[in-house]
């Protein structure tokens, strides 16, 4: 079972090699970047090549490990009670299954997507690490022990907004997704945008890249926003002229797709009127 990438999915050698260590180890994989790196894409895109299906389990900064394991309703379970309710004496009829229960039962290996795991509470990773680890876990209420059929792979993405624990870290094999260089993205784009015009590309790719190596930028623009940006372009039928920049506008067209706060858009207004200023 090897994870050889997609036609619509740019996997580095490096990736694909992560992908088949965590598997081969029966670790979860853990994939952390900058958003807009394709860390999601990569459970969906590992589902359908190895032709598995996916359980995808977002995380909110709510969301509590035990929702994964499973719920048990008390509340309707009295209420229930109180009206006659003949499906009280059977308390799994008041017990909801968490995406961890889907994943150990299926009767064939999934992928389990695990998403921004970082958005929780720092408990959240360490409550998990026995289930993970053995995967399996007890249900008090019912007193069984669910155990995974077959081990499901287990993809984990972080966007680094909060350390995660130590003894959470060395249960994972880890894979950081750096941000593509420009033969990379021109394959991503192709990808997206097949046959776009090179020069074009080229011009657009420069000013991007100018862009998110530019100092004071507080959110730089990321693979998914670039890809937005060049469907506008296209959909506008803007040509590498268009796109050329003078003094007294540092700012590239339809900035709108790539500038996602009003500090980064003051940022170059600045840098256009300094540079008036020095002319």
């Amino acid at each position: 079972m090897q994870f050889t990438g997609t036609q619509s999915y740019v996997a580095t050698d490096d990736l694909k090699m992560a992908v088949n260590a965590a598997v081969t180890l029966e670790r979860p994989l853990l994939v952390k970047g900058e958003p807009g790196t394709g860390k999601t894409e990569l459970a969906r895109q590992v589902s359908e090549s190895l032709g598995l299906d996916m359980i995808e389990w977002n995380i909110k900064s709510t969301t509590r490990a035990q929702q994964g394991l499973y719920e048990y309703d008390a509340v309707s379970r009295l209420r229930d009670s109180q009206l006659g309710d003949s499906r009280v004496e059977d308390v799994k009829n008041y017990i909801k299954k968490g995406k961890l229960w889907q994943a150990f039962e299926a009767d064939k290996k999934v992928v389990l997507l695990i998403d921004e795991i970082d958005k929780a509470d720092i408990e959240f990773p360490n409550d998990l690490l026995q289930e993970l680890d053995r995967m399996e876990f007890h249900v008090y209420e019912t007193g069984e022990t669910i155990k995974a059929v077959n081990r499901p792979i287990v993809i984990i993405t972080s966007n680094n907004e909060k350390e995660l624990p130590d003894a959470f870290l060395r249960r994972c094999f880890f894979h950081y997704i750096r941000f593509p260089d420009a033969d990379t993205m021109r394959q991503i784009v192709e990808v997206h945008h097949p046959g776009i015009k090179g020069e074009l590309l080229s011009v657009a790719l420069t000013q991007f890249y100018e862009m998110r190596e530019q100092p004071g930028l507080k959110k730089k623009p990321s693979t998914s926003e670039v890809l937005d940006w060049l469907k506008l372009l296209l959909a506008e039928d803007l040509q590498p002229e268009d796109l050329k920049r003078d003094g007294s506008n540092a700012l590239p067209k339809l900035h709108g797709a790539l500038l996602k706060n009003e500090q980064d858009v003051h940022l170059f207004e600045r840098l256009a009127f300094m540079a008036r200023g020095q002319r």
